[in-house]
């Protein structure tokens, strides 16, 4: 009896390999540490060499052939293809399709696609590999989109605003939950590790990506910089440029309500968050406040910490172009999330009413 293997593995270009991702596994067989620095957003580590291996068929393919390194790669590859097979069996039991790509779209996700395909998955790999994946990500903070802004003062409960806009059907971008920080010194505390500025873009890319085609979407206020991460200049200038719903909520509200949060979180990480801002903060308040932390009065620590960032806040509103025209000032006296998100929307829908007549 004969047997007749045609390979069935097609290559595919970035938009079809993102939308079949929504049902399908994306495997990631490049290096783990490659892996670590940066990958898709719900990719699944899946290498075929170690990094020391990589390095390894990276040199012989450098300094010796091509060939030499295929020979090469074939000896780590070999011994681990019956392992590699069952980790994805118990891995995904239920997964039938897979989506495969290495950096360039080269020999790595060629090889692995080959074994998958063999033994009788549907395999797909990506055209020109995350390399190309990436010219996407970076092209995507240029697409036109209506961007929106909550703004205010520290304490205000932008990010709970967000989130309950987000409960009333609107479309969201929460920067700092992909950042994973809250945007100031202290925007680490009670925070999951931040991602590499490569897989922050990742992630943002992928959050715009999802969102309805042509939506108005919110974002909080932001600095440029978040904790490690920039938000991409061409993303920042939109923000910048785009119509702002200004929170003005009392000073003794906005205290109460991050005394709330912040009150929780562990006291020497406080201390050294305070001091990385001393040198704008100034000597004698940087003092006071860690003063006011170890005799336990959180209260007149953020006091004094509340101040400092009303005032630069305020300074960076101002660096915005056309500010009159694009803000709409929207007094509370509450930081309840769902009040003020109702708040927002319709003042804004009365603005744009009034502004179309």
């Amino acid at each position: 009896m004969s047997y007749f293997y045609i390979m069935a593995v097609q290559k595919i270009q970035t938009d079809q390999f993102l939308q079949l991702a929504t049902e399908s596994v994306i495997l990631d067989v490049r290096s783990p540490a490659e892996y670590a620095h940066a990958h898709i957003p719900g990719a699944y580590s899946f290498p075929l060499f170690t990094d020391e291996e990589r390095k390894i068929v990276g040199t012989t393919y450098k300094q010796q052939s091509r060939e030499d390194a295929i020979k090469t790669g074939l000896i780590y590859f070999g011994p681990k293809m019956r392992a590699m097979i069952e980790e994805i069996e118990k891995t995904f039991p239920q997964k039938k399709t897979f989506l495969v790509h290495c950096w360039r779209g080269g020999m790595r996700s060629a090889g692995v696609a080959w074994l998958l395909d063999l033994y009788g998955f549907k395999v797909y790999t990506l055209s020109g590999g995350y390399k190309k994946y990436r010219d996407q990500v970076l092209q995507t903070f240029n697409t036109p989109s209506k961007l929106y802004i909550i703004g205010g003062y520290t304490g205000s409960g932008k990010t709970e605003v967000l989130k309950a806009l987000s409960k009333k059907g609107e479309s969201i971008l929460d920067l700092e939950a992909l950042a994973s920080h809250k945007g100031s010194a202290f925007g680490a505390l009670g925070m999951p590790a931040q991602p590499s500025q490569e897989m922050f873009e990742n992630l943002l890319a992928g959050a715009i990506h999802h969102l309805p085609a042509h939506a108005s979407v919110w974002v909080e206020d932001e600095s440029q910089r978040i904790g490690e991460v920039n938000i991409p200049n061409a993303f920042w200038q939109k923000m910048r440029n785009a119509e702002i719903a200004f929170l003005n909520i009392p000073f003794e509200h906005r205290l109460d309500h991050i005394v709330n949060w912040y009150g929780k979180q562990d006291r020497e990480k406080m201390v050294n968050a305070i001091l990385r801002i001393k040198k704008r903060l100034g000597g004698l308040e940087t003092k006071n406040a860690i003063g006011f932390l170890i005799e336990d009065n959180v209260k007149e620590c953020f006091r004094i910490l509340l101040r400092y960032y009303d005032k630069y806040y305020l300074r960076s509103l101002h660096t915005r172009e056309n500010l009159e025209s694009c803000m709409t000032s929207l007094v509370s006296e509450t930081t309840k999330e769902e009040e003020n998100a109702s708040l927002i929307l319709k003042k804004l829908k009365k603005k744009e009413i009034t502004t179309h007549e």
